[in-house]
């Protein structure tokens, strides 16, 4: 097969879609695999490293997407990449497609095979290609909210792990997934004072198991959450519904009862946030301000450390690119059921059923088109 990695053109996104240990297995699997000139500089990757084990490198994004068969990236392509992609291309990458109908309309219009790294799932139900990036955006949460407490930045100015005689910051995390696991791991090692809001009781036991006395665990509804809400610092939204939009559970009403400087990171701002405030926002423009609340919605946080986000993901993503590039798209899916889950657009259809959902659009079911 012929596998195509452009640059990312998103607003500071440095990852790249293949690392070059994992083009040389995909060479070494016989396969031709074409990266676009400095596409892996940002995560610290040189044309010389990609040629070294078989690539080829290629001038323009156009030349990679006219020639590819498949094409690997990290992030949703922007509608000007959609241009470029020729019809019934099969795209592998994270697409969040939920919040973003234009987008699906773009891939529609293309009959593009959307395979979208986070609704892929394993024999365990698990989302194992969202995992490693969840796990870098939840500790990310709690060091930018950290940053930004400071008063320069629009902050409360508190120091989260406080000092001798100064009582610490309060982390209110909204969600106990792999974000929130993460966010309160750092948070802890920071020395704040951790509470983390779930429905379920089972994974606050695990919460509860996992930290015991340095982590207060509480059942969430919309009372327990605004009380939580008004005593924090840093308001961590980790909320994800795996391929919908996130659910508005942050009202602008709690914002009102936040302490003035309070910073809210929504990490659930890919699927469109979880706070009624939100929208999205880039790494050169990261924070404003809404009712005092000082909020970080950066869609693409990862993106800020690349060469470990990079290197994590490519470790989750690869044996699923080498299944689609050894068996193809259609027999690859078939005996796989939980890559068959992650085709979210095919041959003009939404094939996703929670995409399908957000956006009021017809569901078909994959298995009829195949």
């Amino acid at each position: 097969m012929r596998i195509g990695v452009p640059a990312e053109i998103k607003n500071h996104e440095y990852r790249v879609g293949l690392v070059p240990a994992s083009v040389a297995v995909l060479v070494t699997a016989g396969h031709e695999v074409a990266i676009q000139a400095g596409a892996g500089a940002g995560s610290g990757f040189t044309d010389d490293e990609y040629n070294a084990v078989g690539a080829s490198i290629v001038a323009s994004a156009e030349t990679v997407y006219a020639e590819a068969e498949m094409i690997v990236k990290v992030k949703e392509p922007l509608l000007p990449e959609c241009e470029l992609m020729p019809e019934d291309q099969l795209l592998f990458t994270y697409l969040h497609l939920a919040p973003l109908p234009e987008l699906t309309d773009a891939l529609l219009n293309k009959r593009i095979t959307g395979i979208a790294y986070e609704t892929i799932e394993d024999r365990r139900g698990q989302l194992p290609l969202l995992t490693p990036m969840s796990e870098v955006a939840g500790r990310m949460a709690t060091l930018v909210g950290a940053y930004y407490q400071q008063r320069a930045y629009g902050g409360r100015g508190t120091l989260l792990c406080g000092v001798p005689g100064v009582n610490p910051g309060s982390v209110v995390i909204v969600g106990g997934g792999i974000v929130g696991l993460n966010a309160a791991k750092v948070a802890i090692g920071l020395g704040a004072r951790v509470t983390v809001l779930d429905l379920n009781l089972e994974r606050l036991r695990f919460f509860d198991d996992t930290f015991g006395g340095q982590i207060a665990t509480v059942v969430s509804n919309s009372h327990s959450l605004a009380v939580e809400a008004a005593k924090a610092d840093l308001l961590i939204g980790a909320v994800l519904i795996p391929g919908r939009s996130a659910p508005k559970l942050i009202t602008r009403e709690m914002l009102k009862d936040m302490k003035p400087g309070a910073v809210l990171v929504d990490v659930a701002v890919d699927q469109g946030g979880c706070a009624e405030t939100t929208h999205a926002t880039t790494h050169s423009d990261p924070v404003y301000e809404v009712d005092g609340v000082l909020h970080y919605c950066v869609a693409n946080m990862p993106g800020a450390v690349p060469r470990t986000s990079t290197v994590a993901l490519n470790n989750a993503t690869l044996p699923y690119a080498l299944s689609l590039a050894n068996q193809g798209f259609k027999d690859a899916a078939a005996k796989d059921p939980g890559l068959k889950l992650g085709v979210n657009t095919y041959a003009g259809h939404v094939t996703c059923g929670p995409v399908a959902e957000s956006q009021d659009r017809p569901l078909t079911d994959l298995d009829s088109l195949l």
